[in-house]
C-alpha cells in the first residue's frame, strides 16, 4: 500500500481536491440557488435536487469543456511549435528524431506495445492517443454544456412565457459563447503565463522547470 500511495500519490491527492472542490462547488451553488429561489418567492429545492438540475450541469461542464479544450490545444501545438527558453517547449536547435524508422526498427521487441507491433492506423491512434483523448473529453463536455444550457435557458424561457429553443438553437445565442469564451480566454493565459514564466522562474525538482542551476563542467587537464 505505501508503494502504491507513493507511486501515485499526484494522481491521488489531484483526484481527491477534485473531489472536495466538485462537492464544495455543489453545495454553495445548491445554497446560492435557493436564495435566489427565496428572493424570487419561490419554492426551494432538495440538494438532489439540484445538482442533477440543468443549472448545476450547465456550470460544471462549461468549466470542465474550457480545461480539456485547453489541455488538448497545449499537448497539440508543443508537437511542432517552440518557445526558446522555455521548460514547456522541445529545443528549437535540437535535432527532429526519426521516430517512425525507430517504432519500425523496434516494432517486433518482445516488449512493444500492440499497436507498435501492428502500425498502420492503430499505430498513428497510438502516437496521437493523448491528443485525441483530450480533444474527445472537449467535446464531450461541449454537448453536455450545451444540453444542459439549453436545459436552463428553456427553463428560464418558461417562467417568462417566452418560446423555447432547441439545443441546437442554444448554440447560436450569444449567452452560450459568452460562457464558453469566458473560460476559455482564462485558460488560454494560465497556458501563456506557464510557457512564458518558465522561460526565467524556477521550481525546484519539478519537470515542468528548468533545473535551478546547471554549473559548465571544464574541460581539459588539470
Amino acid at each position: 500500500m505505501k508503494r502504491f500511495l507513493r507511486d501515485n500519490g499526484l494522481s491521488i491527492v489531484v483526484a481527491a481536491l477534485f473531489l472536495v472542490t466538485l462537492a464544495g462547488h455543489s453545495v454553495a451553488g445548491w445554497m446560492e440557488h435557493n436564495e435566489e429561489q427565496r428572493a424570487h418567492g419561490d419554492a426551494e429545492v432538495s440538494y438532489g435536487g439540484y445538482v442533477t438540475s440543468t443549472d448545476y450541469g450547465e456550470a460544471v461542464f462549461e468549466n470542465w469543456e474550457s480545461e480539456f479544450l485547453q489541455m488538448g490545444v497545449y499537448v497539440l501545438f508543443t508537437i511542432f511549435l517552440f518557445q526558446r527558453g522555455s521548460a514547456e517547449s522541445k529545443d528549437p536547435d535540437e535535432e527532429p528524431k526519426d521516430r517512425g524508422a525507430e517504432l519500425e526498427a523496434h516494432r517486433h521487441d518482445p516488449g512493444a506495445p500492440g499497436p507498435v507491433r501492428r502500425g498502420g492506423l492503430a499505430l498513428v491512434l497510438y502516437k496521437y492517443s493523448l491528443v485525441l483523448a483530450f480533444f474527445g473529453l472537449f467535446l464531450a463536455s461541449f454537448v453536455g454544456h450545451a444540453v444542459t444550457g439549453a436545459g436552463d435557458y428553456n427553463a428560464e424561457q418558461t417562467m417568462h412565457g417566452a418560446p423555447m429553443i432547441s439545443t441546437a438553437g442554444y448554440l447560436a445565442t450569444p449567452r452560450f459563447w459568452s460562457e464558453s469564451l469566458e473560460n476559455w480566454q482564462s485558460e488560454f493565459l494560465s497556458v501563456l503565463a506557464m510557457v512564458v514564466l518558465s522561460i526565467w522562474l524556477r521550481a525546484d525538482s519539478s519537470p515542468e522547470s528548468k533545473p535551478t542551476w546547471k554549473p559548465h563542467r571544464e574541460t581539459g587537464a588539470d
